[in-house]
């Protein structure tokens, strides 16, 4: 097989892991930068161009698509979609999880535990209501756009959270707020989720006064059994979201697990250097599973 890996940097662990997991297995790699892709669509057919040259014979792609080119990077994701490229994670899934807003609305529907989280338009004067909706100080205030713990606010009092909101909503930021879960302690846990199955987990600890848990952040990461509830939460998000591949962000609170993000496009860094577990070769199992059932279908179909 040929099997593409979409990213704009072939240096990161993530790319390099992939990379090496794909020949492992036997196949040819290529690293494809999907910001330099050109669409073309007409009428005999979609078709991809990259530095001036059209790809063809592509089996399958493992999107990486950062936050800031989510638009782009999903176009070139559906445009393989639509050549019959098969895609380790689906251009709508990645839409969807990329929104923040509208990936708790669907995990509130599945009846998945999560802090409970307001949402409101610029209404001038009413920082007070939507701090007392999540239940008053202390409170998280989010960026909808931000990634990797940039644009996450702490606000010890409702005096503060009151102050952060109105400026966030002063220059037109949309934020969500949520309730703070003190009993988390500035920790969270990443499952990694692949076909439906937990591969590895890690607990991440903030810093000494740090209630950000990103090892991005400084963070520490450490290997953990997820509790049957756990599991349970982490597999339900994935599958609301429509993500083969993800990384569920859970806290630990006296009510059970609450989901914070589910990730489509995961780093594997932390989680393989803390289980010790070969989650890029998990993941192209995946792929040859997915290639192996398409191609039993097109028998059949014959």
């Amino acid at each position: 097989m040929r099997i593409a890996v979409l990213s704009r940097n072939p240096n990161l662990y993530s790319t390099r892991r992939l990379r090496e997991a794909i020949v492992a297995a036997g196949h040819e790699a290529l690293i494809i930068d999907h910001s330099l892709c050109d669409l073309v669509i007409e009428q005999e057919g979609p078709s991809i161009f990259y530095r001036g040259e059209k790809l063809s014979n592509i089996d399958a792609i493992i999107p990486r698509i950062g936050a800031s080119v989510t638009f782009y990077g999903t176009a070139v994701v559906r445009q393989f979609e639509l050549m019959g490229v098969i895609s380790a994670v689906e251009s709508q899934a990645i839409v969807r999880s990329r929104d923040k807003l509208r990936s708790l609305q669907i995990l509130s529907r599945e009846g998945l535990g999560m802090p409970k989280t307001a949402f409101t338009n610029f209404s001038k004067g009413g920082e007070k209501q939507l701090i007392d909706q999540v239940g008053g100080a202390p409170l998280i205030i989010k960026l909808l756009e931000g990634t990797q713990g940039l644009g996450v606010v702490l606000a010890e009092t409702r005096k503060a959270g009151q102050s952060v909101i109105e400026a966030f909503h002063g220059l037109k930021a949309r934020i969500i707020v949520q309730e703070f879960i003190k009993e988390a302690k500035g920790a969270d846990i990443r499952a990694f989720i692949v076909n439906g199955k937990v591969v590895g987990a890690m607990k991440r600890q903030g810093e000494e006064g740090e209630f950000r848990s990103n090892l991005h952040r400084g963070g520490k990461a450490t290997v953990i059994k997820l509790s049957a509830l756990e599991r349970k939460a982490a597999l339900g998000a994935a599958k609301a979201l429509g993500l083969a591949v993800a990384g569920v962000d859970m806290l630990q609170s006296s009510r059970g697990p609450l989901i914070l993000e589910v990730n489509s496009s995961p780093g594997l860094e932390g989680i393989e250097k803390a289980t010790g577990v070969n989650i890029a070769g998990k993941i192209i199992q995946y792929i040859e599973e997915t290639a192996n059932k398409k191609l039993s279908k097109r028998k059949i179909k014959d």
